[in-house]
């Protein structure tokens, strides 16, 4: 790998991992057209992951410094005796919905019977794969996901929601998660996890906007529980990497590259995405998504048929 294919894979991996369509997914198509796609790049993958972690952690420094401090103020209170659920605080109930939300992600550790995999390997077998069929599907999932997140957040500003309106007329929605919302969040962020193409940013939020949350709060929510995930990404890795250096074939200067474009880039894709769903311009993500997932599923069938890779001519098969 280049330092030219770096910088490519990092702004893929900047924008993609914040914008709702779908990091893994780009970086799959990016990795088949160029013929770098295989198990040697899964652990540059990961560190683009970490230089977008960094980004994610800048941006959000505020919050996530309040929870830490919150954090320790919680437990404080829970070994004293003063802990009281019903009169949790913002912080506070963002830091135990992210805990619950977070414990789907044992479900990846759950063996596949008949094989020597866990369910987290399903991520590396599909991610790997020479035909992205899978990834063309994800990413029209993704499309009807966002879809949904649009219609309900459209709902919620409606009669239902009245009575939780600002003085400026502009709909609230809920602001906190309950246990439930927390729940199907995490599970939708396991699905996303080991589906390339379906957005991790983009399906989380369509769920918290179905449970009728505060669009910008799900947003906010979405992007701090990308912290430990990711983070939880790289460390499992990592410990990969030292058991098996061959799965590391790429340059220092080349990964050093690659983390800090997916870090500026990354940073200034949060701030899009912001704006975009404040300015309910989100239509624009569920064209795009759906136009790559057909265009990606056509050039698949071909690739299938032809039994090679049309943009590199290399071998191809399910």
């Amino acid at each position: 790998m280049t330092i030219i294919d770096a910088i490519i894979q990092g702004i893929v991996q900047g924008l993609t991992e914040f914008l709702p369509v779908s990091s893994s997914g780009h970086l799959a198509i990016t990795q088949h057209v160029t013929g770098t796609a295989g198990d040697g790049n899964l652990f540059f993958n990961v560190m683009l992951h970490v230089g977008t972690l960094v980004a994610v952690i800048a941006f959000y420094h505020k919050l996530v410094w309040s929870l830490i401090k919150e954090f320790f103020s919680m437990l404080k209170d829970i070994f004293t005796g003063k802990f009281k659920w019903r009169e949790m605080n913002y912080e506070r109930n963002m830091i135990v919905m992210l805990i619950i939300a977070l414990l789907p992600l044992f479900l990846m550790f759950i063996p596949i019977p008949g094989t020597d995999m866990k369910v987290k390997d399903l991520a590396d077998v599909f991610a790997g794969s020479q035909i992205l069929l899978v990834t063309a599907i994800s990413l029209m999932i993704t499309s009807v996901l966002l879809s949904l997140g649009i219609y309900f957040n459209n709902k919620n500003n409606g009669a239902g929601f009245k009575h939780m309106r600002g003085s400026s007329g502009e709909a609230k929605g809920r602001e906190s998660y309950t246990p439930l919302d927390a729940l199907c969040v995490g599970l939708m962020q396991v699905a996303a996890a080991l589906l390339p193409g379906v957005s991790r940013s983009g399906s989380t939020l369509a769920v918290g906007e179905m449970r009728g949350i505060n669009k910008q709060k799900a947003l906010d929510f979405t992007f701090v529980m990308a912290i430990p995930s990711i983070l939880a990404a790289a460390l499992l890795e990592g410990v990969d990497a030292v058991k098996n250096p061959e799965l590391i074939n790429v340059d220092l200067p080349v990964l050093i590259v690659g983390v800090v474009v997916s870090a500026i880039v990354g940073y200034l894709a949060i701030v899009l995405f912001k704006w975009f769903l404040k300015s309910d311009k989100m239509m624009i993500f569920v064209v795009y998504t759906a136009i790559v997932g057909i265009a990606l599923l056509v050039i698949s069938i071909i690739e299938i048929n032809m039994g090679q890779n049309i943009f590199t001519g290399m071998p191809a098969k399910l």
